[in-house]
């Protein structure tokens, strides 16, 4: 029930009198309980304590980034490979994708080729990411949803990743190691 009372059922009155009595409020905890579920608490002292514990919350939690990438149906395969190349920067930083064929006009006629266009991007980066939702024509737009595979790395580098590649590509799967621990 509060610091110094004695756990029990207490009518609302003298539950009201032991507050008064030690100079605290009495707070409902949980009102659908039954008997609703009430505390003998400094009141600002509570409201502190949540207040702390929802910004602790709001810390540790990691906001969701969608990136996305546009295509057109006849995509070179220069431009591919750029925009490929800034995917897998985007999933290597625990970033969503949002890849997506933009059909201008009669350029709708070729649905397949977005299509072939969306699978070969996903195909090339299914060592970084996984496929959320295949593609799908909404509108003028064909859409692929693409999320990171492993728990985004953090900023700080490992220690000998200065040098070599081959340091640092050792130095990564240990750091997932313990990620998924």
């Amino acid at each position: 029930m509060g610091d110094n009372v004695e756990q029990g059922i207490y009518s609302i009155e003298q539950a009201r009198r032991m507050a008064q009595e030690q100079n605290l409020d009495l707070v409902e905890i949980s009102p659908t309980a039954v008997p609703p579920v009430c505390r003998v608490i400094d009141y600002s002292k509570f409201k502190y304590e949540q207040k702390k514990k929802t910004r602790e919350l709001k810390a540790k939690q990691t906001k969701v980034v969608i990136k996305e990438i546009r295509f057109g149906p006849n995509t070179d395969d220069h431009d591919f490979a750029f925009k490929l190349k800034h995917a897998q920067e985007f999933l290597k930083e625990g970033a969503k994708i949002k890849a997506y064929v933009h059909f201008v006009g009669r350029s709708i006629v070729f649905k397949e080729r977005g299509e072939i266009l969306l699978l070969k991007f996903a195909q090339a980066l299914e060592d970084l990411g996984k496929v959320e939702q295949l593609p799908k024509l909404e509108g003028k737009r064909m859409f692929l949803y693409l999320a990171p595979k492993a728990a985004a790395p953090t900023k700080a580098k490992p220690a000998g990743s200065k040098e070599g590649g081959k340091e640092t590509a050792d130095a990564r799967p240990a750091a997932a190691d313990k990620a998924s621990e």
